[in-house]
């Protein structure tokens, strides 16, 4: 008989739904078909024009309609299909009625320029739009929907509406660990006995043209646009930068306890949650790697478990040359010698980087992987970086025995997240 509780005493948390959408399609039979091809869902940008900028291609999803666009509205459609993907999977409560918390990761929310410049042309200004002025302008009439963009937990009350959530929704944003944050809020939720179900959303909706010129200026951007499907190369020596992308995932989280009573499938188990967050720059890692090496640590710690058994590494493995050396020296300093033969792959190689939305998007896919027994590829690598001595798992999917997946995300500003995600208890 399988205990409740784990090696600590606390509830086990499992998930019991999942949903998914990238520039790759929407669900999780359509993404993971693809992603095990090696296929990639980076195209060149046809929203707006991208004269004059070095980085023009993208992972949009245009094949979700948003009209008129923005960012925030894309954001919201893309957590309504996850969620109801996720929750439909998991058979839990009833239509608009949610019998847990919701925790959601989402890019800060900004107003757009077109929205701006319609706004400070309904003022008869051109000028920055204060506070007060938006409240007078917003409050009614035909930019209501204005004023409801303005307020960052937008997102998060509409998910709480629809979907019949208890309890305050929660709202959170740790730059590219947000999706692993809003996972481990849930799972430490469940484990303080403050619920038996937890939802756990990430969505980002964020290419347009001012996101796309910040990143350009902080140099964070690849620049092969030409194709645009090789531009994203994690890990090789060739790298020059991610690409942006959009996407959103959801999990189900229950208690081991409330999820066998219903009789409901359990596709995995979140055994571990690390963080460790350090302020030494607002965009570089530390030089010495302490906040990644803690982070994965504290997974381990978490879970209970030591390296020797993580059957695979999910990377967080953005292409970046600061990132990707840097993730390559923390996992290094943690699993030793195991390092060069544990299989380690980016999602982002196929997907493109979907920045508040990765960490959950690549939970889904870990999860995938140990029901497939399959690892997802690292597109892309044909250039190895001899000072990165990883397994890749170059260029194509490959069958393995899996039954423990680190996933990592580590965002600017030194905010990192690792989950480690485990079949079904035996």
């Amino acid at each position: 008989m399988t205990s409740k509780r784990d090696s600590f005493g606390r509830p086990i948390v499992v998930v019991t739904g999942i949903g998914v959408v990238t520039s790759l399609g929407a669900g999780k039979a359509d993404n993971w078909s693809k992603l095990v091809a090696g296929q990639s869902g980076i195209r060149t940008i046809t929203r707006f024009p991208t004269d004059g900028l070095k980085t023009t291609m993208a992972g949009t999803i245009d094949f979700v309609p948003v009209d008129p666009f923005s960012s925030t509205d894309l954001s919201e459609r893309l957590a309504d299909i996850v969620t109801e993907e996720a929750i439909a999977q998991a058979g839990i409560g009833t239509k608009g009625d949610f019998p847990g918390p919701l925790f959601l990761a989402v890019a800060p929310v900004e107003v757009e320029w077109p929205q701006r410049q319609e706004l400070a042309k309904s003022t008869g200004t051109t000028s920055d739009i204060n506070y007060d002025t938006l409240l007078k302008v917003c409050g009614g009439g035909q930019f209501t929907g204005y004023h409801r963009r303005f307020l960052f937990g937008s997102v998060a009350d509409h998910l709480a509406e629809t979907f019949g959530t208890k309890g305050s929704p929660i709202s959170l944003s740790t730059a590219c660990a947000s999706g692993a944050t809003a996972i481990q809020l849930g799972v430490e939720a469940i484990r303080r006995g403050e619920a038996d179900a937890a939802l756990c959303v990430a969505t980002d909706g964020s290419v347009n043209p001012e996101a796309l010129i910040r990143f350009s200026l902080l140099s964070a951007l690849s620049t092969q646009n030409d194709p645009p499907h090789g531009a994203v190369k994690p890990f090789s020596k060739n790298r020059d930068g991610f690409v942006m992308a959009e996407g959103a995932g959801a999990l189900v989280l229950e208690s081991y306890e409330a999820a066998t009573a219903r009789g409901a499938k359990i596709l995995g188990v979140v055994a571990g949650c690390g963080e460790l967050a350090d302020s030494f720059h607002r965009t570089r890692s530390s030089p010495d790697g302490k906040p990644i090496i803690g982070c994965v640590r504290n997974a381990l710690t978490d879970a209970g478990m030591v390296a020797e058994q993580i059957d695979y590494i999910n990377a967080h493995g953005t292409g970046t040359p600061e990132n990707d050396k840097m993730e390559y020296l923390g996992v290094a300093t943690v699993f030793g010698d195991r390092t060069k033969s544990v299989p380690v792959s980016s999602n982002k190689s196929m997907i493109g980087h979907t920045l508040s939305a990765a960490g959950a998007v690549e939970a889904v896919f870990s999860l995938l992987t140990l029901a497939h027994q399959r690892i997802p590829p690292t597109i892309n690598y044909d250039v190895p970086d001899p000072a990165i001595a990883f397994d890749v798992v170059p260029n194509k999917a490959r069958d393995a025995r899996v039954t423990a997946v680190m996933s990592n995300s580590f965002g600017f500003g030194g905010q990192n997240a690792s989950l480690i995600l485990t079949g079904e208890p035996a």
